[in-house]
């Protein structure tokens, strides 16, 4: 993992340049407008100072990159598809939504006929917080739902590092704009 300090300065780089290809001299852009371009151009930034060695930070310029509205600030901020990362598309299949669904029914019924005649333990408790707070986790994490829990709990830690990173520039950022207008 880099240092903070050239994280925050290749993030700060990278967030300008998205900053300025918004075009944000537009007077007919709305509020919420800005606020998207600015999320976008920071969670984009912040994906390519990972340089795509993440699986969040593949999966944040993957989604940015499949939506149309999008696409053009991320090749402005990445580049052309030859500097870009290479990104794997793991978007489930057809086929695979479907088997997920018969998965989930079959596990429905086993738990309807497990609560007729198993009392619940502790452990049994223990074990469905987990999972339920793994599913709230991978919610979280950008490309989290194609994740197992040991990459999981890694991917977390570094998405973490990366936000704390993009707060502090911004928390930065906003001092030096308010002592500067005083």
């Amino acid at each position: 993992m880099r240092p903070h300090s050239s994280l925050k300065q290749e993030f700060l780089k990278k967030w300008v340049m998205g900053l300025q290809r918004c075009s944000f001299s537009e007077k007919n852009m709305s509020i919420l407008e800005r606020k998207k371009a600015i999320k976008l151009s920071a969670d984009i930034a912040m994906a390519s100072a990972r340089n795509g060695t993440t699986c969040w930070s593949r999966s944040l310029i993957s989604n940015a990159s499949n939506d149309g509205s999008d696409s053009y600030l991320v090749e402005q901020i990445l580049g052309s598809d030859s500097d870009r990362p290479a990104v794997e598309n793991k978007a489930p299949t057809k086929r695979a939504s479907v088997c997920k669904k018969i998965v989930k029914r079959s596990y429905r019924i086993r738990r309807r006929r497990r609560r007729k005649y198993v009392a619940s333990t502790p452990s049994s408790i223990a074990k469905h917080l987990v999972r339920k707070r793994t599913q709230v986790l991978k919610s979280l994490i950008p490309g989290g739902e194609f994740m197992n829990e040991i990459c999981l709990i890694e991917e977390t830690l570094d998405y973490i590092t990366s936000l704390r990173v993009q707060v502090d520039v911004m928390r930065s950022l906003a001092s030096a704009f308010v002592t500067a207008s005083e």
